[in-house]
């Protein structure tokens, strides 16, 4: 935490990965070296981590979290972090409020505060390897059409299958529910899904898990599109979390195949794409004695100049609209911005209530457990789903009520 010295210090923790960890590292190294008052060293983690470890004790520890927004629900039942508008220049947010891209300032908006800086833009889009495929997809109909003819993977593992669950609905036409308890304390007893669009998502699902590639169903992104860049094994994935590290050019110390990222599939081409916003925000512990330098250091990785220059070319992928349309920052990464923009635009932005981490990974496995059945039975999986949600959704209404942890 901060020092009373003159060089104030504080420590972050982000995510174990070049986009989460190596440009947070350079600036702060930077920072240092240009003799800025504000010390800041990042710590690093796995992305699972974050489930892991309640995100009070990571506040505890840390100065600054690196955080996705579903986390937002957790962290301000706990009084983890504190609101931003309460600590940042209101000319800071106005201007991130317009610049980033997508729905990524408003995945961190809660209970009438931003509670993080979107640092970093993703959502789920659709990876290709060009030389495997003769077309690429642009619906659902031709997806599974592909995948009679090359191997077509999905992203199953971790709370990824029961994201790519409300992903496909969303493309069909039917965005899961994203409320939070009512203020009269009371769980709305509405179903999370519309029923028919859950069920064809199921089937969608179903269908093509049936001819994944062996193996594949138990990697998380980074291990599907390892294998993807460096195999001959996967051709198309619909639903993964882009990386625009892969989509880099291979080098002689770096071998493999080009990966291309695209939007994700829709019901009609033309449609909505389908997609379930992730990316990452920093959030400032409840704690932490925020400074001027701290706040200028913190709105400069944000700016202009840093998201089209800094951020990228340290292994970042930025969440600034300018970032995203420039030539520049295309030029490296085989158009992976313009060519997943409008997924991003369309993406949709999951709940923050108080135990919705614990739900999604439920659910999750209530989806890998569904579609890995000798007879899938679409209808009981999608009940235990809701089952498992009207819990989740009560118990957040309960902690409303009564300010115990969930």
């Amino acid at each position: 935490m901060t020092s009373s010295t003159e060089h104030a210090r504080f420590r972050g923790l982000t995510w174990d990965h070049p986009r989460g960890a190596h440009a947070l590292r350079a600036a702060a190294e930077q920072a240092e070296r240009l003799g800025a008052s504000v010390l800041l060293s990042w710590d690093a983690q796995p992305l699972e981590g974050f489930e892991s470890a309640p995100i009070g004790e990571l506040a505890a520890r840390y100065d600054l979290i690196v955080i996705d927004h579903p986390h937002l629900g957790d962290a301000i039942a706990q009084g983890a972090l504190q609101p931003l508008d309460a600590v940042l220049p209101a000319e800071l947010l106005a201007d991130l409020a317009v610049h980033s891209v997508g729905p990524s300032f408003a995945s961190y908006s809660a209970e009438s505060h931003l509670w993080a800086l979107p640092l970093d833009a993703a959502t789920q889009v659709a990876a290709v390897r060009e030389d495997l495929v003769d077309r690429t997809p642009a619906t659902w109909d031709e997806v599974r059409e592909l995948s009679l003819r090359a191997p077509v993977a999905l992203s199953l593992a971790g709370p990824h299958a029961f994201l790519s669950l409300c992903s496909v609905a969303v493309s069909l036409g039917a965005e899961p529910r994203s409320l939070a308890p009512r203020p009269d304390f009371v769980a709305d007893p509405a179903p999370l899904f519309d029923r028919e669009t859950a069920l064809a998502a199921l089937a969608m699902l179903h269908e093509l898990a049936e001819r994944a590639p062996l193996d594949t169903a138990a990697l998380n992104p980074i291990g599907l599109l390892d294998r993807m860049r460096t195999r001959n094994e996967i051709a198309y994935i619909p639903l993964v979390y882009g990386y625009v590290n892969y989509s880099a050019a291979s080098t002689v110390a770096d071998p493999g195949s080009r990966v291309h990222f695209v939007d994700a599939p829709a019901a009609v081409r033309g449609g909505r794409p389908g997609s379930t916003i992730g990316g990452t925000g920093i959030a400032i512990s409840a704690d932490t004695r925020v400074t001027p330098e701290l706040a200028a250091h913190l709105g400069w990785l944000l700016s202009a100049a840093a998201q089209e220059g800094f951020i990228p070319q340290h292994d970042g992928q930025p969440s600034r609209i300018s970032a995203w349309e420039s030539d520049a920052v295309n030029a490296t990464s085989a158009d992976f911005y313009r060519r997943t923009r409008r997924t991003l635009d369309a993406s949709w932005i999951r709940p923050r209530f108080a135990g919705y981490t614990a739900f999604q990974s439920e659910a999750s496995a209530i989806v890998r457990d569904g579609l890995g059945r000798p007879f899938f039975d679409p209808v009981a999986t999608l009940e235990r789903i809701e089952a498992a949600y009207l819990t989740a959704l009560t118990s957040a209404a309960h902690h409303t009520q009564t300010g115990a942890t969930p």
